[in-house]
């Protein structure tokens, strides 16, 4: 890759009950994004609907659609139209009765590259995502695009640092997260406060600790008892924010990721030349029960 920066567009949106209103929304925050000079853009986790995850309703299966499919060749058209790499979070219909959490990820010639699906799934108190999805089997993943090499990872995955470090051994320039989560309506704003800063913490840590740039793109706006809660943001290689968007109004925002960073990064803290790698199958069981 000659140029080492990459121009990436996060679109915060909120999102209605009506799915083609949602898609044109995204639509429009695409191209506000390609207007503002965007070469990569990163939309929020199933920006096509409400978060339906929040009830356990089989109604909800009727969002889903197969990848590639009707979306991404919607999308695949406006990529090619306007030159830039779409990063898209669907619904994913596999076969009858089988469904992920999926992202399919468009090159800036329309070309449908392929997808990730979501490795860990959730299950809490409106979060009911184990109803609707079945974990990923494609491992974990890099698409060489146009404009650098993405790893994508949705939402839950964020929590893990075994999925940042190995997407980011397969080669990835950087990290892209659609994400959406937020924070229940009875909270206290300490509450509210210690769940955005471990969330964004884990991910700058993820920056640190493998020396690439992330990208976090969440929804913002209420849905039923929760408050999404925005607050998308850019980490360097090192971990500093580069650009936070608010928490509680839609955003669209073009931020330069210095690729170069990487290189100055892993040499001065060289993390990755000082892996044990024959000390870690401790990491593949579960717990380590005393024996």
């Amino acid at each position: 890759m000659g140029n080492k920066n990459v121009k990436v567009g996060l679109v915060q949106l909120s999102c209605s009950g009506d799915v083609a209103e949602n898609m044109n929304k995204t639509i429009a925050g695409v191209r506000e994004a390609a207007q503002k000079g965007a070469q990569v853009v990163v939309l929020q986790e199933l920006f096509r609907s409400l978060y339906f995850c929040d009830v356990e309703d089989y109604e909800n299966f009727k969002l889903a659609e197969a990848i590639p499919g009707p979306s991404t060749n919607v999308l695949g058209s406006l990529a090619k139209e306007l030159g830039v790499v779409i990063v898209a979070s669907l619904f994913e219909k596999r076969a009858e009765g089988l469904y992920h959490n999926t992202t399919a990820v468009l090159d800036a010639d329309g070309s449908y590259l392929g997808k990730y699906r979501k490795m860990h799934i959730p299950d809490d108190p409106g979060y009911f995502e184990k109803f609707y999805f079945t974990p990923g089997d494609l491992g974990y993943k890099v698409f060489p695009t146009k404009f650098g090499k993405i790893g994508v990872l949705i939402c839950w995955d964020q929590w893990y640092p075994e999925a940042a470090r190995i997407t980011a051994l397969k080669g990835a320039d950087f990290l892209v997260y659609p994400t959406a989560i937020g924070w229940a309506l009875h909270q206290d704003e300490q509450t509210n406060e210690d769940q955005y800063n471990a969330w964004q913490t884990i991910q700058r840590s993820h920056s640190v600790a493998n020396g690439i740039p992330v990208v976090s793109v969440n929804r913002t706006g209420i849905e039923g008892p929760m408050q999404f809660w925005g607050g998308s943001f850019v980490s360097n290689a090192f971990g500093r924010v580069t650009y936070k968007a608010p928490h509680l109004q839609e955003e669209i925002h073009v931020e330069e990721l210095d690729l170069t960073g990487s290189d100055r990064y892993r040499t001065h803290w060289p993390f990755l030349r000082d892996r044990r790698i024959d000390s870690y199958d401790p990491i593949t069981k579960r717990f380590l029960d005393e024996e």
